[in-house]
């Protein structure tokens, strides 16, 4: 697994996404109670890389985040849509490093770090 960089781990604010650029691959990085997410920032509905600026909450038990076009709710730990189950998100390994907050691609995720 080949893991980039994404910026310092004091540049992520809680609540508000991070927007990246990783081998030409667009993800959002999110840290919620401390935690690192990780998630594809491409919305599939509006076909616009923007979950980044998605608002995050809690529905129905489930950390998400809502896109800001359409405003479908995408899980944080397993990418999938809350409105319609057949449509989701890929969601990476993310941690920390030396400080530096790193996000891999292409491998699926069990356990996320932070």
């Amino acid at each position: 697994m080949e893991w980039a960089t994404v910026c310092s781990a004091g540049e992520v604010t809680e609540l508000l996404g991070i927007g990246a650029l990783i081998f030409d691959h667009q993800v959002a990085v999110f840290k919620v109670d401390g935690e690192l997410y990780a998630i594809d920032n491409f919305d599939p509905f509006s076909q616009a890389n923007v979950l980044s600026r998605g608002i995050v909450g809690d529905l129905k038990g489930e950390l998400v985040v809502a896109s800001p076009i359409y405003k479908q709710h995408f899980s944080l730990k397993a990418g999938t849509c809350l409105e319609d189950g057949t449509v989701s998100i890929a969601v990476h390994p993310v941690r920390v490093q030396d400080g530096m907050v790193q996000v891999a691609l292409g491998s699926p995720v069990s356990q996320q770090a932070a």
